[in-house]
């Protein structure tokens, strides 16, 4: 059947595909010029598998998280053929469902399985596998009501990252921070952390911090934050109005090594004004890919003495260390197939 164009009222032509081969056969022809493909696979329980091929890896645009933001997610890494802090990962993700009222079409076992296996048919041996749930497909409405089942999506991502050792520069946001409902639930309603990050490349800074409405230091855009006080004590902000960071977690239980080396007075969370912050001898991100990154200027202003920070890099040390030897609770390997 031959393919058809309408023409609309501004004189452009608009094509209509005849057919689904017909428009595979254009997916193709654009993922084709790719040199390398930065999705290697996906799986969709809408179609209830894995896929390789890029030009398949859809949702629905009926899906509530489409056109409502109904839909929570989570990342976890994959690392020299390992996947890091899995469990941990899914734990929060499943909590995060619970909070917008998801139920997993899955149990987390079946859930997990998935994830590797996915994983294993990727054959990236370093990267992130990101995983959604979502109210599902079914109609456009509010409500999801109408949607038959939720539905779990999955993109193993080939991503090159390593040991972050050079600072960087932030600024304050100034676009509102979620309410600590949302803060604390991994959802997919990011347009306030992608706002405040073009805020911060606006200004020539990497990213941005916010101050919640008590004064208080909050978190970056998709990252927590750390301090090093001039007391050499480690503190990060209470997590019961932003993100309880798998990675920050994670620091909290490695940093007290460093008290036993002396290196570092204390471990702890707590309430930081933004002088007290500003204040401090060394300043950083901590996130799951990074998984440290120094920050030495804030809105202009060197945090210490400007540069990377001794303790900082010790910090991230530990955590990469973790990442790359840590124990076998929380470095699983891929069962990739030869």
């Amino acid at each position: 059947m031959a393919s058809l164009e309408v023409e609309n009222g501004s004189g452009i032509k608009v094509h209509v595909f005849s057919s689904s081969s017909e428009l595979l056969e254009s997916l193709h022809e654009k993922w084709g010029s790719v040199k390398k493909q930065p999705y290697p696979a996906m799986y969709s329980s809408v179609y209830g598998g894995i896929t390789l091929d890029p030009a398949m890896m859809v949702i629905p645009m009926d899906d509530h998280m489409v056109h409502r933001g109904h839909g929570v997610f989570d990342t976890a890494i994959i690392l020299d053929g390992h996947l890091y802090e899995l469990d941990v990962h899914l734990a929060r993700f499943l909590r995060s469902a619970s909070k917008a009222r998801i139920a997993s079409p899955f149990p987390c076992s079946t859930l997990r399985s998935i994830l590797i296996q996915l994983a294993a048919a990727s054959k990236c041996k370093k990267g992130t596998i990101r995983y959604w749930l979502s109210a599902g497909p079914g109609n456009f409405l509010l409500s999801p009501a109408g949607c038959p089942t939720s539905a779990f999506y999955a993109v193993v991502i080939d991503e090159d990252f390593s040991q972050r050792k050079e600072g960087v520069k932030v600024v304050t946001s100034t676009i509102p921070m979620k309410s600590p409902l949302f803060a604390t639930m991994k959802n997919v309603n990011y347009l306030p952390n992608v706002l405040s990050v073009m805020e911060a490349e606006d200004q020539g800074a990497f990213a941005s911090i916010w101050i919640d409405e008590e004064g208080y230091i909050a978190e970056g855009p998709n990252v927590n934050v750390a301090f090093i006080s001039q007391d050499k004590e480690l503190i990060l902000p209470i997590f019961d109005k932003i993100l309880s960071g798998c990675t920050a977690l994670r620091l909290l239980q490695l940093a007290p090594k460093l008290i036993e080396q002396g290196r570092i007075k204390s471990v702890k969370t707590g309430n930081l004004t933004v002088e007290e912050a500003k204040g401090a001898a060394e300043m950083m991100y901590v996130g799951s890919t990074l998984p440290i990154l120094p920050i030495v200027m804030w809105d202009e202003q060197p945090i210490g003495d400007g540069k990377v920070g001794e303790l900082t890099m010790a910090l991230s040390d530990l955590l990469w260390d973790d990442m790359v030897a840590g124990p076998a609770t929380l470095r699983m390997p891929v069962p990739y197939e030869e």
